[in-house]
């Protein structure tokens, strides 16, 4: 279940002309790349109901549903390990993660778990590269090449990103201590003026007593990115995201991108959920403890009524090249957020370095002048 494959999407035709369909982002509708004409993406009635959890126990036994899989024709990059879909009828085509070509005849096939619900994607590619070439005029002593690496805009690619939610109610036993602070008055010696003098301080100390309790919390959409092709130093600092606009998935909002399958399983997946909680349960337990300082000795947790969700998340990424390292570029295709990685150019540091040392030197010289 946890292979690192994708899937290859298949044409959607146009009802007019019969020509290639493709999502149009911040719509409901289809596009013909060739006529123009728009088509409706239809949705089911009880499509448009509440969003759905689903149990993760159920999920973990019943992991050979075929019900609750689907089959993926896939290429895996085996520079970056990152598994990405291919166009249609292509013969190769580069990793969109680390530009390293990727040849469609070494792809296979695998089965996982069906995306449950897809935030379509809201901005177009032309407003992607419109906030992608601002980026690049924002950074300071990048290499040249970069900032004409903006003029391309097919090297930025759609992609839906795979992601895990996770809802859990949760009941930690702890053991502890308590610290409450107390004052003392001490005296000291100091020397003011010359002279010896003796004077009086508030010295802070703490008191410590053995805590224990239970603490019990909620928790709602706990993200988890169900991929290791991109740092979460870069994809966390794309959120938040509205998980509010989620829509039950559908593969003709896929039509025009690429998607990529989860390479992180269900059950590291939740794992990973597991550490994001930690965080926040101990907040409730130095809560529960109360004082003016907390120590946690242990902590016991059950995580009951466990729930997920496997959901895309749309990004525009572009990968660029720079002295054989690759430095990758991130826009968040709901809100526009642009983050990456970026490279500097030496011998622009070096001039501005030698330039403030000789602005330096003039003023020096001036002032001497001067006097």
């Amino acid at each position: 279940m946890e292979n690192n494959e994708t899937e290859t999407l298949g044409h959607i035709r146009c009802r007019s002309c019969g020509g290639d369909l493709k999502y149009a982002p911040g719509t409901t509708s289809l596009q013909c790349s060739y006529c123009g004409t728009t088509n409706e993406i239809e949705v089911a009635e009880e499509e448009t109901a509440e969003v759905k959890e689903h149990d993760f126990e159920a999920m973990i036994r019943e992991m050979a549903s075929v019900s609750e899989t689907e089959e993926q024709h896939a290429a895996k990059c085996n520079a970056c390990g990152a598994t990405t879909t291919l166009p249609p009828n292509v013969t190769s085509v580069n990793c969109p993660f680390c530009d390293t070509a990727l040849v469609v005849a070494a792809s296979s096939t695998a089965r996982f778990i069906k995306p449950h619900y897809v935030l379509p994607f809201a901005i177009d590619n032309k407003q992607a590269h419109a906030k992608f070439r601002d980026w690049l005029k924002g950074l300071w002593f990048a290499p040249n090449d970069l900032k004409k690496f903006g003029d391309y805009a097919d090297r930025l690619k759609g992609m839906y990103i795979p992601y895990w939610t996770f809802d859990a109610e949760t009941d930690t036993d702890y053991t502890g201590m308590r610290g409450d602070a107390y004052y003392v008055t001490e005296a000291y010696t100091t020397t003011e003026n010359g002279q010896s003098v003796q004077r009086t301080r508030q010295v802070r100390h703490i008191r410590w007593s053995a805590a224990y309790g239970n603490v019990h919390d909620s928790f709602d959409d706990i993200l988890i990115m169900a991929a290791n092709s991109l740092p979460l130093s870069i994809i966390e600092k794309l959120e938040p995201w509205d998980l509010h606009n989620l829509v039950p998935f559908n593969d003709q909002y896929l039509s025009g991108f690429q998607s990529e399958v989860y390479s992180v399983n269900l059950e590291n997946g939740f794992g990973n959920a597991k550490g994001k909680m930690d965080s926040f349960i101990r907040q409730s337990v130095c809560r529960d403890i109360g004082g003016d300082e907390q120590r946690i000795s242990s902590m016991d947790t059950d995580y009951n009524e466990v729930t997920f969700k496997h959901i895309l998340l749309p990004l525009y990424i572009s990968a660029y090249r720079y002295n054989d390292k690759v430095y990758r570029f991130l826009i968040n295709a709901r809100t526009g957020e642009v983050q990456g990685e970026r490279p500097y150019s030496a011998w622009k540091i070096a001039l501005a370095v030698i330039g403030g040392l000789l602005l330096i030197l003039i003023l020096f010289l001036i002032f001497q002048g001067g006097f």
